[in-house]
This record gives structure tokens, sequence and C-alpha cells, in this order.
């Protein structure tokens, strides 16, 4: 019997110091090493072991706080009142809510025939918790959680986020302590991330990690570069005022307050109405544009709030229900390399089979070599994997202590795998230069080159391009015009009618303009606008094809990444064959007028387009203007000439009329486009 209790008191220590040390990397160097499912499974185990053998708890447990020290380089704030965690769930399914009811019943001897309490129920989202200290209605301070006695002073940090007010209006009481979340959306997350990786810089783990790190910089004018946002969801420390007699109350008026607070909430009555929510939330979750993990229902009453009072390191009227996991551990057996549609390479894990987020998964993005050698990935890692509804699963973290003694770095390879041209790096992301030959990018150049604004072929539709490529009948956009009339019949199965419709329309094709034909190759960086610059400076494909990139660079609008792009694109000995092709089958275009003369009405001007024009659309208008030698742009600067005004016209009005530009509508328009 000694011996088996001597070795419950050795795994109770082993426990605690593997949460202390995760609670360390999570808390304070926001690096998790585990997924949360994996964490909670640690943390329940040590408090299963405490409740059975009492004299194994201690002060120091993990169990008696909050967890996490507030960094050495932050002020100390010491939270007047704790800024407590709530309980989980272990059930994730419905008996986590009937189980949460039922302790609730319970602790207020409820009888089983008695009414059903009444609750509410949040989303429980997936940042960092802040406390807002707001006296004389003034932002005097913002802290983290901390431990939950003591956090660390963020104030300036939290100043950036224009989300939370500054000042509270008139009604507030004198002193108004608000507690909430941090977090970071999943659109600024990803967009974030991007441009760190095209910067070949570190990103973001993910949102969360996002938060509580974006508030931890000593410097808040990095801070403000990285969007965050706060949803209010209670109170710590007031001066006297008169409260609702509901926390559904207390949050409606928080918001009357002006402070953010979220609108996916509701009263429930019972163990019933908290399910339902919980697979209402569970089902909407992917369509939320943040981070969350579960719900949380609290006893809607205040009065049984404080009746119900607190147990060790959680409220008693309170618990977070979670959702299923949606990390989880698994191996990497290799890694390999896929080209995308415009030609970009992208390293891929493939993984040992891992049920996670609903679904078995085998494959997981590594996004390009520089993230790569970020995470330091190899073959034979033992990796954290996420997986969020539709998205493509990606590889969260290494898991070091199980790394294999004979792992090598990965390095992305020097030739296509699909057509064997050179990749070419630049900056993080490495290309395939294979262009309109390459049969990974194939598909997408004969859609852009057959799109409407390009060579503009009706009826060549995604479905039928895609049948057709697959059938080895369009290896490039030359094959287009090879096409025979008895083959496409037979293809669509919409009768003769259909087929020759798109006969007429290919055939129409071959004469168009300089501009859509240059836009049509899909040259990396080189959309409308910047194809029709470079005809209007080159007027014949010939020029284009003998240009460096000096040369290039010294066009309008055009730097040195996109000269090298255009550069790049013509110097493949296929893509100037697919060029001559086309031009031999017929494809051919008249002088832009643009590019003959400078003596057009709007030559060398700049309008900006705003409302709804009475009679022209956005597209009939930027072609009047650009035929009377004019530019288009989509944003007003002191550049700008003119400002075109139509209905509706939205904030470029305002902006225009602080920049004293000239106005035109829809008739001063066409007059000055057709006057000599």
């Amino acid at each position: 019997m000694a011996k088996q209790d001597s070795d419950i008191a050795e795994r109770v220590l082993v426990l605690r110091q593997q949460i202390e040390k995760l609670d360390h990397a999570y808390y304070v160097l926001d690096v998790p090493l585990l997924p949360d499912a994996e964490y909670d499974k640690l943390f329940q185990q040590l408090q299963a072991y405490e409740a059975k053998h009492p004299g194994l708890a201690s002060a120091d447990s993990p169990t008696r706080r909050v967890g996490g020290k507030p960094l050495a380089h932050f002020a100390q704030v010491r939270h007047v009142l704790p800024l407590l965690s709530i309980h989980s769930e272990t059930d994730t399914g419905p008996n986590g809510a009937a189980n949460f009811d039922a302790r609730i019943r319970r602790e207020l001897k409820i009888l089983a025939d008695e009414a059903e309490v009444e609750y509410i129920a949040e989303l429980k989202f997936d940042g960092l918790a802040l406390s807002l200290r707001y006296q004389d209605r003034l932002l005097v301070q913002a802290a983290t959680r901390g431990d939950g006695e003591t956090g660390e002073n963020v104030t300036e940090n939290v100043r950036t986020m224009r989300c939370i007010p500054l000042r509270l209006p008139a009604t507030a009481p004198s002193l108004l302590e608000v507690r909430g979340e941090a977090y970071m959306r999943r659109d600024d997350f990803e967009s974030y991330n991007q441009r760190q990786r095209t910067l070949g810089k570190p990103t973001l783990v993910n949102p969360r990690n996002a938060a509580a790190g974006s508030l931890r910089q000593l410097d808040s004018s990095l801070a403000a570069q990285r969007p965050l946002h706060f949803f209010a969801y209670g109170l710590g420390e007031t001066s006297y005022m008169q409260l609702p007699a509901t926390h559904s109350g207390l949050l409606d008026l928080l918001a009357e307050l002006g402070l953010p607070v979220c609108q996916h909430r509701c009263i429930a009555r019972g163990p019933k109405e908290l399910i339902a929510f919980h697979q209402q939330v569970l089902s909407l979750r992917q369509q939320l544009p943040y981070d969350i993990d579960g719900v949380v229902y609290k006893v809607n009453q205040l009065a049984k709030q404080k009746q119900l009072g607190f147990v060790a390191r959680e409220p008693r009227w309170a618990c977070a229900h979670k959702f299923p996991a949606e990390e989880a551990i698994t191996t990497i057996q290799a890694i390999e390399v896929q080209v995308g549609r415009t030609g970009a390479i992208t390293p891929v894990a493939r993984l040992a089979p891992i049920f996670v987020g609903g679904v078995t998964i085998t494959n997981a993005t590594l996004h390009n070599e520089n993230e790569v050698r970020r995470k330091d990935i190899r073959c034979g890692d033992t990796v954290i994997v996420r997986r969020a509804g539709d998205v493509i699963p990606e590889v969260l973290s290494v898991v070091l202590a199980s790394r294999p003694a004979d792992t090598t770095q990965f390095n992305i390879p020097t030739n296509c795998s699909e057509c064997g041209s050179a990749i070419e790096k630049e900056e993080a992301v490495a290309r395939c230069t294979g262009g309109l030959v390459c049969p990974a990018q194939r598909k997408q150049a004969i859609r852009h080159f057959s799109s409407r604004r390009a060579l503009d072929i009706s009826g060549l539709g995604e479905k039928l391009i895609d049948q057709l490529v697959d059938l080895n009948l369009l290896s490039t956009p030359a094959d287009i015009y090879n096409l025979q009339f008895e083959t496409l019949q037979q293809l669509e199965r919409k009768g003769e009618k259909s087929a020759q419709n798109l006969i007429q329309a290919i055939e129409q094709s071959k004469k168009t303009t300089l501009a859509r034909f240059i836009y049509a190759l899909g040259i990396r960086n080189v959309g409308e606008s910047t194809a029709k610059s470079l005809a209007h400076h080159f007027g014949q494909i010939d020029r284009l094809f003998a240009a460096d990139q000096q040369q290039l660079a010294q066009i309008d609008d055009i730097g040195p990444v996109v000269a090298g792009s255009i550069k790049n694109f013509f110097q493949q000995a296929h893509n100037r064959k697919v060029v001559n092709q086309l031009r031999e089958i017929g494809v051919d275009w008249e002088e832009d007028p643009v590019c003959l003369t400078n003596s057009l009405p709007l030559a060398g001007k700049t309008l900006v387009l705003t409302g709804s024009l009475p009679n022209l659309s956005r597209d009939q208008a930027q072609a009047k203007i650009e035929t009377a030698g004019g530019k288009v742009s989509a944003s007003v600067s002191k550049k700008t000439s003119f400002v075109v005004v139509g209905e509706q016209a939205g904030s470029k009005l305002d902006k225009a009329k602080k920049l004293n530009i000239p106005m035109l509508d829809e008739v001063k328009l066409i007059s000055l486009c057709s006057s000599e």
C-alpha cells in the first residue's frame, strides 16, 4: 500500500512539473507545446488525483491558480478582485450541459419538479483575458490576467485597439473595471502572415498567440501593426452603481456604455436550451470571423451567482463547454512539393493519418521554405497539426523531444516536378517558371486567357476547359484555335448550335488589342492597367520581347518587381514559342491610338470614378477615359486630375473635396473625352 501511495505521489509531482512547463511556454513565452485537448487531459488527471487524495494537494499546485506569471519587463498590476478562469466540462457532447445544470440545481437545492434554472449562454473566445480600468470615465489602465492575482500592465498597447473606447459616457460610474477578451480576427491573422511570408519574416502561430504576442510588444507602434479586437463579458471592481438583476442585463449595460459586446448570446432555460445553443454555435463556428473553442454557460441571476460563490480557482455559477479538439499530434512521413495554378511551389507534409476536427487528415500545408525553416520541420518529426473547418490543415509546431536522430533539413528542388522548368525563388516564394506550358498551371492559364477581360472567348467555360485539358486536347492557349467543331459537339453534348457558337467566339477573339493580348498571357503581377501601360509604351509585342529590366522599370507604375516578372516571363523559350504560335494562327491586334499620339484630350490625366453614372457602366466609362488617353485610378490622391461623380458617391468624393480636385458628371466626362 505504501508503494502505491509513493507511486501516486510521484505521478502527481510529474504532472505538476509538466503543467508548469506548459504554462510557462504558453502564457509567458507564447509558444504552445501541446494542443489544448492534450493539456486539458493532463490538468484533469491532476485534479482527479488531488480530489481522491486530498493529502497530496498543495498551495503551489497548478490547480490553485490561473496559470502563468507576468513578464519581468512589464510593470505588474495587482487585480483588486482576482481575474479567475472558469471550470471546463470534460464531456464535449450534450452531457456537458446536462452535468453543469445538475450541479447548479444541486447547489441551489432546486428539486426535480421545480422550474428550470435561467442561464445566459455566450461564446468562449480563443484569445487573451484583459482587464480595463476606467477612472473618472477615462481608460487609465489595462492589464492581462497573469496568474489571476497579478497581471501585466499593457495599457499603451491596448490604447492602439480602436474598438476599445478611451472615454466612457457620463452615465458610467466614476470607477469601472471591465473584463473581457482580446483576440485577432482570422482574416487579419492570415493577411499579417501573408505579408510576413512575402517579406521572408517570421509568421504568427495562431490567432490566440497573435493576440498574446501583440499585447506583449514593448513598442506600442509594433502592437498597432497587428489589429486586435475586444469583447467585454463582465465586471471587476466598480464604484457604486445600480446593477441590473441579471448577467444578460449587465452585458446590455456594457454595450450601452460603448463597449464591444458579442451579439452571439442567448438566455437559455434548462439543459435542453443550453444543448441547443452549443449545437447551434458549433454549426456556426467556421462562419465566425474569429476563433472560439466552445461556449460559456453562466447562471443569469446575479443574486444566484452570489449565492453559489466560488470554489478554489473557479466560480461555481459558470462553466466552459468546449468543442471537440481541432488540434492533434501525429508524425510526418514525407515532405513533398505541390505546384499551384500560378506556379507557386508549396511544400506539403504527408502525415500518418490522424482524426482531428471531425475528419481524418493525411496532408498539411507547410506554406513555403522559409516557414519550414522557421519551424524547423523535418521528415520523421512528431508535430502538432491544426484543422479548422474547411481550412487546409497546417503544422503548428514540432515536438523536438521526439525528433529522430537522423533527420535532415528540407530544401525546395531546383526544377519543377511537373514540367522540368527551373524553379526561381523571389523573396519568400518559390515559383515554377514553366508558365503557359506547365501542366499544373495549364488550366488556370487557359481560363485566364479566354476570360472576358482578356481574349473574351464566350462559351469556353471552366468545366469545358477542365475536360479539354484532361483529354490532352488543350496544352497551351494556342491549342484553343485548333479545336474542331466535331470534337466540341461531342464533348459538350449540347448539340450543333452550342459548338458552332463557340467556334465563332474563338474566331472572333483573333481580333483584339495589344493591351488585352498582353493581359491574356497571364504574366505574374501584370494586371489590366499594367498591360495597357506596356501596350501604350511599346506599341508592338516584339519591342516588349526585346526590352530589358531597366527599360521596363522606367515605365509609369512599373517598379523593379513587376519589371522582373515581365522579363522573366519572356526569357522563357516556351512562353515566347506560345506567343509566336498565336501570331501564326492569326491572333492580331490593331495599333492602339494612345500609343501613337500624346495629343489626346486626357493624355497624362488620372481620373477616379465614384458612384453610379446615369447611362455608362463602370467599364464603359473607363474605356472612354482610356480611349481619350487618360488613366483610371482606384483611389484619390494629390495626383488625381478629375473625379467623375455619380449617384451614391462614397468616401472618394469627400477626399476629393478636401484636396480641391475638379469634379465631372457624366455629361462633362463625355464632352471632355470627345474634345479635340
